[in-house]
């Protein structure tokens, strides 16, 4: 029995171990080839270089829409690069939005090495980008997350005016989704990250919209409805169903018809997004 106790001490140890010096490369699951582009959905778009604070080159796609719609600030997941979002990209631009979308330092084809404040630099970044080049003023950019995005999106807005803020499968806080997804070991006390989102949409005010999933496997669902109850009005909640990736997808009508919804609420003219949604 005494040997079977030191060798369950010694995995757990060691397993501990992993967890601590292994933080970033399981949090960071970057992939440099980008294979794909939006014109292999039929899609226009404009290769974009711009430079972050700290004089990192960053890489970015910009797909027109309509002229007068708003621009989705795409900040995407913890995984690949932007290439891996065709279908998201796609969904955006049958709804009448333009979209930048962006990798952040170490993704795709942007240099660096990703890092915790190199994320929130990276999405102040594109945000400039917007609001230098395209001129765009802040209501005119609605800044959308996905996953880890989401977290990084809430940054951005609680830090710069912008029109809307949508967050989609993003976790509480780092230490929240490392413990629950390792719930016999102390995360919180050696938790080297914290995208706290719920921390950031404490000094959001902009319009907001939560899409959650009760099917998705890797983000609690009540994480979605402690984000809700934490942030101000006016928010809206929408569920959803499907796994953690690919819950949009699976929930197509509901989530295009609830962005439409919510995209009318903003006091813009959307008849055209409702007549693509419709068809």
């Amino acid at each position: 029995m005494a040997y079977v106790v030191g060798a369950l001490v010694v995995v757990y140890a060691g397993w501990g171990l992993f967890l601590l010096f292994m933080q970033s490369r399981l949090l960071y699951s970057p992939i440099s080839e980008v294979s794909f582009t939006p014109a292999d959905v039929g899609l226009d778009f404009e290769e974009v270089v711009f430079e972050s604070e700290d004089g990192l080159q960053l890489s970015g796609w910009y797909l027109p829409a309509e002229q007068d719609a708003p621009t989705v600030l795409y900040c995407h997941g913890n995984g690949g690069n932007i290439m891996h979002c065709l279908d998201g990209i796609k969904m955006f631009h049958d709804l009448g939005l333009n979209c930048f979308i962006f990798d952040y330092r170490g993704y795709g084809r942007s240099k660096g090495r990703p890092s915790e404040e190199g994320t929130y630099r990276d999405v102040r970044a594109a945000y400039n980008w917007l609001t230098g080049n395209k001129q765009l003023t802040a209501d005119e950019i609605i800044v959308f997350g996905r996953s880890l995005g989401g977290t990084i999106a809430a940054y951005l807005a609680s830090q710069v005016p912008v029109g809307g803020l949508v967050i989609e499968s993003a976790f509480t806080s780092y230490p929240d989704i490392g413990q629950k997804l390792y719930p016999y070991f102390p995360v919180r006390l050696f938790a080297r990250f914290k995208y706290s989102t719920i921390e950031y949409l404490s000094h959001v005010s902009c319009p907001l919209m939560l899409i959650y999933s009760k099917d998705d496997e890797i983000v609690p669902f009540e994480f979605g409805l402690r984000l809700y109850e934490s942030a101000k009005e006016p928010k809206e909640f929408i569920e959803i169903s499907g796994g953690h990736n690919d819950c949009f997808l699976a929930s197509a009508d509901i989530y295009k018809n609830a962005w439409v919804r919510w995209l009318d609420s903003l006091g813009g003219n959307r008849t055209e997004s409702r007549h693509r949604v419709a068809s």
